[in-house]
């Protein structure tokens, strides 16, 4: 069900469409405007455009939506992607579904004005950040956006949380007799060569968590990852981590018998492999309970401005959230459908449990952190 959007990953199972590499050339936008002259480029909430109907209207007559690293089985996103089709008629590309977060934003940096640009972004928080301050992400607030939690969302609303969860430690326990629960126990010698990142983390966002919640299992915080990078030095150093970066292929091979993810992946595998024979256990480290969620963003120089915003009126719908939370992801909403009475309690039952309320690195934090990787990962986790 799940496969792991890093950088270095098999092909997908399947993708929506292949985005043309050979279609360049200027934006459309003569689809993407109202006859009263009302741009869906620079609209910052569906009642800046006119409402729904005139969004729908315009997002419809451009007919597209082009998206990039959106594996259709990553959180459930194959059932997003059809049924926004089905809902809109509107066809979305997906390109290059299984890249990093860091290869979204270069599509958009490096394709600027060309109709092959992606639409909307889906980043891991910190490379949101990023793209924030680099003056990338167009300002629009879903119907939705008050109830995010202030913490998960950008003041400015240029990027929001869409789902997310906490980092876990899946094992096969068909090839690992006692499977670790903790940070401490990977470094235990029986583990030798089986304890995997799903990416490299100065790139992928589930690995950059996977650093930062070990760091918080050795005595670091949110201002300081370095415990995280010395975690993996001594892992490296020890024999127990393993460079291959784990995905589906490389849990059904054997190849990655401890995988560091996020649970809502991690939780996939264990459904997606039962019927061959894999029994996967997933659990969230008591020793290092770091949560963190994915944002959703839309491309100040979209080429498809209005299917853009419809894209993420949708993902923010009853509907999305709860499609995301049958693929083990915690949505954004969830506090305020609970209240609503809109949640899919049959599948938040069935989310891994934790206990506490999560907690989330500021933006300052963050950026720090990243800084540090950039600088020290390669050192740490190399010979």
């Amino acid at each position: 069900m799940f496969q792991p959007r890093t950088a270095v990953l098999t092909g997908s199972l399947a993708v929506v469409a292949a985005l043309a590499l050979s279609a360049c050339g200027a934006a459309p936008d003569n689809a993407s405007a109202t006859t009263d002259g009302k741009s869906a480029a620079t609209a910052t909430s569906a009642a800046d455009f006119g409402g729904m109907d005139a969004l729908v209207k315009a997002a419809k007559k451009e007919g597209t939506l082009h998206a990039i690293a959106l594996p259709r089985d990553w959180a459930n996103y194959g059932a997003l992607i059809d049924g926004f089709q089905k809902k809109y008629g509107i066809k979305i590309e997906v390109e290059n579904p299984d890249s990093s977060s860091q290869d979204e934003i270069n599509a958009v940096t490096s394709r600027k004005g060309q109709d092959r640009a992606p639409d909307v972004l889906d980043l891991g928080s910190s490379f949101a950040l990023s793209a924030a301050q680099q003056g990338l992400l167009a300002p629009y607030q879903v119907a939705g956006y008050d109830d995010i939690p202030a913490s998960q969302k950008d003041a400015k609303a240029r990027w929001y949380n869409d789902y997310g969860g906490y980092v876990s430690i899946g094992c096969d326990a068909e090839r690992v007799k006692n499977c670790p629960t903790t940070f401490a126990d990977l470094l235990k010698p029986e583990y030798k060569g089986q304890v995997a990142l799903n990416g490299n983390p100065t790139k992928s966002g589930s690995a950059f968590g996977g650093v930062y919640a070990a760091a918080l299992a050795n005595g670091g915080s949110f201002d300081d990852i370095q415990p995280g990078l010395d975690f993996f030095a001594k892992l490296k150093k020890n024999g127990n981590y393993t460079p291959v970066e784990s995905t589906p292929a490389t849990v059904e091979k054997g190849e990655t018998p401890i995988s560091i993810d996020w649970d809502y992946l991690n939780a996939g595998y264990a459904d997606e492999f039962t019927s061959k024979g894999v029994d996967w256990k997933v659990a969230v480290p008591t020793d290092g309970q770091f949560s963190q969620y994915y944002s959703q963003a839309v491309n100040k120089d979209a080429p498809h401005p209005a299917a853009a915003r419809l894209w993420q009126e949708y993902l923010y719908s009853a509907e999305g959230q709860n499609l995301w939370l049958a693929g083990y992801a915690r949505p954004a909403l969830m506090p305020a459908m609970e209240k609503a009475g809109t949640l899919d309690r049959t599948a938040a039952a069935k989310l891994p449990q934790v206990t506490g309320a999560p907690a989330f690195p500021t933006e300052a934090q963050q950026s720090r952190a990243k800084e540090v990787l950039a600088q020290g990962w390669a050192k740490a986790v190399s010979g």
